[in-house]
C-alpha cells in the first residue's frame, strides 16, 4: 500500500501565493502518474495537474495553466503544487493522488488509486 500525506493549505488573500506538498510512503516504488485534484462542496473532484512520475511530462486544467505549477521529487517521493495568483474560485480541498499503471485518462479522479486525506486552500477576495 501507499499513502499520501498532503500540507501546505491554509488562508490566503487573492493574488497570493501558496504550496502544497503531497509526501508519499510505504509501497512508492513504480508510480506511474501523481496529480492533485480539487473538491468544493456540493461539486465533484476536478483535475486541477498531474506528472509523469519518471519522464516528468505535465498537463493542466485550462482554468490553472500559467498560474500553477506541478512538479516532483523522486528521491523524497514528493510531490508539489505550486499555487500563483490565487482567485477565489481556487477555493477547495486539494487532493493528491497517485497509479502505479498506465491509465487512459489522466483527468479522471476514477482512475487513480491512491488519494491523500486533503488539504483546505481558501483565497479570499
Amino acid at each position: 500500500q501507499m499513502q499520501l500525506v498532503e500540507s501546505g493549505g491554509g488562508l490566503v488573500q487573492a493574488g497570493g501565493s501558496l504550496r502544497l506538498s503531497c509526501a508519499a510512503s510505504g509501497r512508492t516504488s513504480g508510480i506511474y502518474v501523481m496529480g492533485w485534484f480539487r473538491q468544493d462542496p456540493g461539486n465533484e473532484r476536478k483535475f486541477v495537474a498531474v506528472i509523469a512520475w519518471n519522464g516528468g511530462t505535465t498537463y493542466y486544467a485550462d482554468s490553472v495553466k500559467g498560474r500553477f505549477t506541478i512538479s516532483r521529487d523522486n528521491a523524497n517521493n514528493t510531490l508539489f503544487l505550486q499555487m500563483n495568483s490565487l482567485k477565489p474560485a481556487d477555493t477547495a480541498v486539494y487532493y493528491c493522488a497517485a497509479v502505479r499503471r498506465p491509465i487512459p485518462v489522466i483527468r479522471a479522479p476514477a482512475q487513480y488509486d491512491y488519494w491523500g486525506q486533503g488539504t483546505q486552500v481558501t483565497v479570499s477576495s
